[in-house]
């Protein structure tokens, strides 16, 4: 499988300075991108790629203020219609990464431009929000969320160690704001039934009395289960964070979308609850479970969360070689839309007889 990049709005080191430099959750259209600068998979010669990856960094822009909503949807439609290959394939070919829980949504014209391309996102469902997911489990790929470097390091020491099960000081913590949740209020109120057993104090992610990261880990590690409700969409970072912490993560999404499920088995790695069913029954079956039990779904655990880390291809497991694995998949060995057409002899022609080559931009999009 051969991979090309395709038109640029920046380079990944001009969007990694752009954010600050920051290991934020959502970066991982930057990671992306840079790893596959550096993948064996990569190609210069257009001709030879079996799909093409499309760098756009529309979070990036967003966090920054440097377009509106407006201003990114006419830059992606100019972007895309600079790219013939596009045109070629209806864009089926062509990879884009959405990190956030807004999905392709934060390009307007995704249903009409990008219904048939690759999308790269850790969020399977906006329903709550949009009239229609931007997510096709036929064709899309849920990604891993980008957890804090420094707890996924393979070579040497994370900031935070995972305790023992008997030195850990609640049964299940949930750490996070409410931002005015069903689920997340719930579970802050049964926090203060049951305060022993359920750790969910009011955190600062922002201000003087923010949170450090430290001290975010140092709370993680000090239950057995680490809940992880939805939020503004139904993934949550929460849910990666548990494994490196050693916690076992106890879904409370029920229209969560998790990545990889062709080799991970989550029945055996994690547990997901009915979010409608949160309260004094959650806490005594999470409480009837055996430390061994636990042991044994952390230990599973351990052996797939390398696939959570967004590594350098060196490493044996990792995000990238997930998400290699699925594209794999997704690879055609031919490729055509509604305004592409070919002749007795092979050559691919438009509506007005050009051959591929001779196409010349703008094109008009599929």
């Amino acid at each position: 499988m051969e991979v090309s990049e395709n038109e640029r709005g920046g380079t990944a080191e001009e969007a990694s300075q752009d954010s600050g430099g920051r290991d934020d959750h959502m970066n991982q259209e930057v990671k992306i991108h840079q790893l596959l600068l550096k993948s064996r998979f990569q190609t210069l010669k257009k001709q030879e790629a079996d799909l093409f990856f499309v760098p756009a960094y529309v979070k990036c822009v967003r966090i920054i203020g440097g377009l509106n909503d407006k201003e990114i949807n006419q830059t992606y439609v100019k972007v895309l219609s600079q790219m013939p290959y596009f045109r070629y394939s209806g864009g089926r070919d062509h990879i884009f990464v959405f990190p956030s829980g807004s999905g392709a949504h934060l390009f307007r014209s995704w249903e009409k431009f990008l219904n048939r391309s690759i999308i790269l996102t850790p969020e399977g469902d906006r329903t709550d929000k949009r009239d229609t997911s931007a997510f096709n489990t036929w064709k899309d790929i849920i990604i891993p969320g980008n957890v804090d470097g420094g707890m996924t390091t393979f070579h040497g020491t994370t900031i935070v160690q995972p305790l023992p099960l008997s030195k850990r000081k609640y049964l299940a913590n949930f750490l996070g704001r409410a931002q005015g949740k069903v689920g997340r209020l719930q579970l802050g109120e049964l926090a203060k039934q049951y305060p022993d057993k359920l750790e969910s104090p009011e955190l600062k992610f922002t201000g003087p009395d923010k949170l450090g990261r430290t001290e975010y880990f140092n709370h993680l590690r000090n239950a057995k289960f680490c809940l992880a409700p939805r939020g503004e969409s139904s993934w949550t970072l929460r849910f990666y964070e548990a494994y490196f912490v050693e916690c076992v993560p106890v879904i409370l999404s029920d229209q969560i979308e998790l990545p990889f499920q062709n080799v991970i088995d989550y029945t055996q790695i994690s547990i997901k609850w009915p979010s409608t069913r949160i309260g004094t029954q959650l806490l005594e079956y999470l409480e009837s479970i055996p430390n061994e039990v636990i042991e044994g779904m952390l230990a599973r655990g351990r052996q797939v969360r390398c696939l959570w880390v967004y590594a350098p291809e060196t490493e044996p497991c990792s995000a990238m070689v997930g998400i290699m694995w699925e594209l794999q998949s997704k690879v055609r060995q031919f490729h055509q839309s509604a305004e592409t057409f070919w002749l007795h002899n092979g050559k691919i022609v438009n509506r007005d007889l050009a051959e591929f080559q001779n196409w010349r931009t703008p094109v008009p999009l599929p």
